[in-house]
């Protein structure tokens, strides 16, 4: 009899625990929500940068994302 050479069981996965998985998580959100405020809020009076610098970088994001700003 002929045997395979592809293994009959899978490999062991370790799971991730909640407390290893928790500080990207808290990560991803803090950048998340730096990326949405200046993709989205910074400009006029809630500017964080003066002149309108980021604004012009981020336009065709803005526009994208369906954020009006003309």
């Amino acid at each position: 009899m002929a045997h395979s050479a592809v293994p009959t069981t899978a490999p062991a996965v370790a799971p991730i625990s909640l407390s290893a998985l928790a500080p990207w998580a808290a990560f991803v959100a803090v950048l998340t929500l730096v990326l949405l405020y200046f993709i989205g809020i910074e400009q006029g009076a809630t500017a964080v940068f003066e002149g309108e610098t980021v604004h012009e970088w981020l336009h065709d994001g803005r526009h994208l994302l369906g954020f009006p700003c003309h």
